[in-house]
């Protein structure tokens, strides 16, 4: 997880406000909501990119049987 943060150059202390800046916008009732919608998002992504993945295995099973 460092690794991560030190990619995009942000310290604990930069997270942390940014977090209370958050929190101060959305309020504490909000914010599990919003994240429940980015969870959901989130899956809907991967299975379109699972689907897409699956049908060029099948168009390319098609092409080597013929």
């Amino acid at each position: 997880m460092c690794e991560t943060l030190l990619l995009f150059g942000l310290g604990m202390q930069e997270i942390l406000v940014i977090a209370l800046i958050i929190l101060l916008l959305f309020g504490g009732k909000k914010i599990p909501e919003l994240m429940k919608g980015l969870g959901k998002g989130v899956k809907s992504f991967k299975d379109g990119m699972n689907e897409v993945t699956d049908i060029t295995k099948d168009e390319k099973d098609e092409k080597k049987d013929e």
